[in-house]
C-alpha cells in the first residue's frame, strides 16, 4: 500500500473535488448543512490557483484532500476530507503532517469543526490543535507553528532548506538575509534539493541571477545575489518579472529591496545563536527565523 501526499494546484481540481464530494457525502446530515457539496470544479480550481492545497493518493487513487486559505492570524485548512474506504489507513494524519510542512513561515494552522462531531474535534486535538473560539455550531481550533530553528552545521542547514522548499510554490519570492558566512547559499542549496532543480547551486556573486530548471516538472529556481545591486532600478534590469510567476525566486541580501517584487514572499533571516563570532563553526550554530508576512 503506497500513500503519497503532495501539494497541488488548479491542475488537480478534478481529483480534489472528487475527494471532497465523496468524503462529505458520507458524513452525517447537519443543520445547517455543510456547503462543501456545492463546490464545483471551477470553484476548487480557483481556490487551488490562489492558495494551493493537498492531495493524498493511495496506490494511485485519490483518497484525501484539503484546501489552503490564508487568514489574518493563521492558515485555514478547508474541505479537509478522507474518502470512507481510506479511513483508518493513516491518510488523515499524513494530511496534517504535510500541511504543517507545507506552511512553514505561517504563524499557525486553523480549522473549523462542527460541535455535533466530537470525534472530529478529538482528531484535531490529538494532532496538536486547541480550541480558540466557539460560535455555535462551529468550533475553531488552532495549532501554532514554529518560526525559528537552531541549525548546528551545513548539512542541517541544507536539510532545513529542503523542508522549507515544501512550503513554497511558483510565484513565491524568498528573501534571505544574514551576515557574510551566515549560510544563505547553503540554505539555498537545500531549497534546490527540495524543489528538485538542476544544480549545482553556488554563490551567485559573479553571476547576479542564475536559473536552475526543475527536473521534476515543478517550478524552476531563480537564485539572485542582491549584494552588489545599487537599488530597485538595477533589480528591475534583471528582468525577473519574466520568471516570477512560474518560478521560486531566492534573493540573497534581499531584505528591504526585493520585497517590491511580489506580495507572495517568505522572509528568512539567519543569525548567530550565540550572538558573537567564533572561529569554531561547531561552537557557533545558527538560528534561522522564517515568516510569511501579510501585506
Amino acid at each position: 500500500m503506497s500513500l503519497d501526499v503532495r501539494r497541488v494546484g488548479p491542475e488537480s481540481a478534478v481529483p480534489v473535488l472528487e475527494v471532497i464530494r465523496t468524503a462529505f457525502a458520507a458524513r452525517p446530515v447537519l443543520d445547517p448543512p455543510t456547503d462543501a457539496l456545492s463546490e464545483t470544479e471551477e470553484s476548487v480550481a480557483v481556490e487551488l490557483a490562489a492558495y494551493g492545497g493537498l492531495l493524498a493518493t493511495l496506490d494511485g487513487e485519490p483518497v484525501g484532500a484539503l484546501l489552503f486559505r490564508p487568514g489574518p492570524e493563521a492558515m485555514l485548512l478547508r474541505r479537509f476530507g478522507v474518502t470512507p474506504a481510506a479511513q483508518g489507513t493513516g491518510v488523515a494524519g499524513a494530511l496534517v503532517r504535510t500541511a504543517v510542512e507545507s506552511t512553514l513561515g505561517e504563524p499557525a494552522l486553523a480549522v473549523l469543526a462542527r460541535e455535533e462531531l466530537p470525534e472530529t474535534i478529538a482528531f484535531w486535538e490529538k494532532h496538536g490543535f486547541v480550541e480558540v473560539e466557539r460560535a455555535s455550531p462551529y468550533v475553531e481550533l488552532r495549532r501554532d507553528l514554529p518560526s525559528s530553528w537552531e541549525v548546528v552545521d551545513a548539512e542541517a542547514m541544507r536539510d532545513l532548506g529542503e523542508r522549507l522548499a515544501h512550503s513554497v510554490r511558483a510565484g513565491d519570492v524568498v528573501l534571505l538575509s544574514g551576515e557574510l558566512g551566515a549560510g544563505k547559499t547553503t540554505l539555498s542549496q537545500g531549497f534546490g534539493r527540495g524543489l528538485g532543480v538542476r544544480g549545482p547551486i553556488n554563490s551567485p556573486t559573479f553571476v547576479i541571477a542564475r536559473v536552475h530548471p526543475s527536473l521534476v516538472g515543478g517550478p524552476d529556481l531563480v537564485h539572485v545575489d542582491a549584494y552588489r545591486l545599487g537599488g530597485i532600478e538595477e533589480l528591475d534590469d534583471l528582468d525577473l518579472d519574466t520568471s516570477l510567476d512560474s518560478a521560486v525566486t531566492i534573493v540573497e541580501w534581499g531584505a528591504g529591496l526585493a520585497h517590491v517584487l511580489t506580495e507572495s514572499r517568505v522572509e528568512v533571516e539567519i543569525t548567530r545563536a550565540l550572538g558573537h563570532e567564533t572561529d569554531d563553526d561547531e561552537l557557533d550554530p545558527r538560528v534561522v527565523h522564517v515568516r510569511r508576512p501579510r501585506d
